[in-house]
C-alpha cells in the first residue's frame, strides 16, 4: 500500500514532469525578501515614488506632537515613512498611518553592527520619503550607526533625495554637527558648570546626521523640565576648541514641543512649551575660565550667549540660514552660576 506521503510526492513529480515537457524548466517563485530587523510595516507593501520636500524636525521628548508629525507627513508626499531605533517597539506604525496620507509606515530596530550594515535595512532606508529617529540612548545610536550603511543612507536622504527627517529625545540629540554622546552616563547642569571637564561631559563632532541647517550647532531636549540650561552652556564651553572661531549655536526643545525647519531654513514651533535658540556673542573670544575641577566662568561683559525663547503661540519668523533676529537677552556664567539679563 502506498502511503499518503508517497502518493503526494508521486503526484507532484508527475505534475513537474508534465509541466516541464510542455513549458520548459520550472522556475520556482522567489519568496519575498524579509527584513529581519523590521518590527513591521503597515499600509501598502509596495514602495512608491513620491514628490518630497526637505525639512527637519527636532522634538523634545515625552508625548509626540501630532501637528509636527503631520508637518513631516505633508513633506513626505504621501510616500513611505520609516522609523529607526535601537530599542522599543512599533508604536509609531499605527500612530502615523492612522493620521492618513501615507503609503506605508515601517519601524526598523537597528541594534547591532550587523543590522547597521544590512542590505535590506539599507534598501528600506533608501526608499523612504520621511525618516524619524525615535527616543532611546544616543550613545547607542552613535556607536552603532556612525560609519555604517545606515549613515550612508541618511546622508543620501538628506543631501540627494532631500526628504524630511526628524527625531525625538535621543533622536533629537544626535541631529547637530556637535553632539552630547552620553556614553559615560548623564550629567546635570550643576555638575557641568562646576567642572566643565567632568568625564561625563562628552561632546564632539558627529558625522551621522549633521544636517546643513545645523552646522556648528548642538541640540538638546527634555530641556526646561530637566533643568538642562546650565548643562547646555557647559557643552558649548567645551566645544569652543572645535568651533574654529565660528559662532557656536544651540537649539534646545522642551518636552511635548517641536521645532520644524522648512526647506528655506525657516523655523516654526509646535506643541505646548518652549524652544530655545542660543548663539555666541563673541566667537573669537574664549570663556574667561574653563579648566578641570574649576567652576566655569563665561561672562564676556555679561553677554557670552544670546538667547531667544519661542513657543507655538508666538512663532516669530526665525531664519536658521542667517540666525539674524531680535534676541531676548543674554546668558552668562560667573563662577559656575548661570545668569541672564
Amino acid at each position: 500500500m502506498i502511503s499518503t506521503k508517497h502518493f503526494h510526492a508521486m503526484i507532484y513529480f508527475f505534475l513537474f514532469i508534465t509541466y516541464s515537457c510542455s513549458a520548459g524548466t520550472i522556475t520556482p517563485p522567489i519568496p519575498p525578501v524579509q527584513n529581519s530587523y523590521s518590527l513591521g510595516r503597515v499600509g501598502n507593501a509596495e514602495d512608491i515614488q513620491a514628490e518630497v520636500e526637505s525639512g527637519l524636525l527636532l522634538m523634545g521628548g515625552s508625548t509626540d506632537v501630532d501637528a509636527a508629525m503631520r508637518w513631516m507627513i505633508e513633506r513626505s508626499g504621501g510616500g513611505d515613512f520609516v522609523i529607526i531605533r535601537v530599542s522599543g517597539g512599533d508604536g509609531y506604525n499605527d500612530y502615523l498611518y492612522n493620521m492618513g496620507g501615507l503609503n506605508s509606515v515601517e519601524t526598523l530596530r537597528i541594534n547591532t553592527a550587523e543590522a547597521s550594515n544590512d542590505e535590506k535595512v539599507y534598501e528600506t532606508l533608501m526608499n523612504a520619503e520621511a525618516l524619524f529617529i525615535a527616543g532611546g540612548d544616543q550613545s547607542q545610536y552613535l556607536r552603532l550607526w556612525e560609519g555604517s550603511k545606515v549613515e550612508e543612507a541618511i546622508q543620501y536622504l538628506i543631501h540627494e533625495k532631500q526628504i524630511p527627517i526628524g527625531g525625538t529625545s535621543a533622536g533629537c540629540a544626535i541631529m547637530g554637527e556637535f553632539v552630547y554622546t552620553g556614553e559615560r552616563g548623564s550629567i546635570i547642569s550643576q555638575e557641568a558648570l562646576q567642572n566643565p571637564f567632568d568625564e561625563r561631559l562628552t561632546v564632539r563632532r558627529s558625522s551621522l546626521i549633521n544636517h546643513p541647517f545645523l552646522q556648528n550647532t548642538i541640540t538638546d531636549q527634555h530641556f526646561s523640565q530637566r533643568g538642562r540650561e546650565g548643562r547646555l552652556v557647559g557643552f558649548m564651553a567645551r566645544l569652543k576648541s572645535l568651533s574654529e572661531n565660528l559662532p557656536l549655536k544651540a537649539i534646545a526643545v522642551d518636552e511635548k514641543t517641536a521645532v520644524a525647519i522648512d526647506k528655506n531654513g525657516l523655523a516654526k514651533v509646535f506643541g505646548q512649551a518652549n524652544a530655545f535658540f542660543l548663539m555666541e556673542s563673541n566667537a573669537d573670544k574664549l570663556p574667561e575660565i574653563v579648566q578641570k575641577q574649576t567652576p566655569l566662568t563665561w561672562n564676556l561683559d555679561q553677554q557670552a550667549l544670546k538667547y531667544k525663547t519661542v513657543n507655538a503661540g508666538q512663532n516669530p519668523t526665525l531664519n536658521l540660514k542667517t540666525w539674524d533676529w531680535d534676541w531676548d537677552g543674554f546668558w552668562y556664567v560667573e563662577a559656575g552660576e548661570l545668569k541672564s539679563n
